[in-house]
């Protein structure tokens, strides 16, 4: 499974970015798949997460700004992000939580 990631950018505090996350192979239909940031000096760190069932997860941080979500095909999975922050800077990957495979992340950066 190869999982390619688009949507990132350079967004202003308080703007919004959605990024996707496609799969091509193997869904994640079965496994359900999470998104992770890493920010320059800091470790990687869980972001959200969507099981097979569509129950979900987020950092404290990011609860009620960010949406974790896929298409019906769980084909391509998404992460909306509302009312961006300075500290939501970073690379974003997804992951495939069956296969453990990561995308090849996205830079998100929040100017203020």
């Amino acid at each position: 499974v190869q999982l390619v990631e688009s949507g990132g950018g350079l967004v202003q505090v308080g703007g919004s970015l959605r990024l996707s996350c496609a799969a091509s192979g193997r869904t994640f239909s079965s496994d359900g798949m999470a998104w992770y940031r890493q920010a320059p000096g800091k470790q990687r760190e869980l972001v959200a997460i969507i099981s097979p069932f569509r129950t979900t997860n987020y950092l404290d941080s990011v609860e009620g700004r960010f949406t974790v979500s896929t298409d019906d095909a769980w084909s391509t999975a998404y992460l909306q992000m509302n009312d961006l922050k300075p500290e939501d800077t970073a690379v974003y990957y997804c992951k495939h939580l069956g296969l453990g495979v990561w995308g090849q992340g996205t830079q998100v950066t929040v100017s203020s």
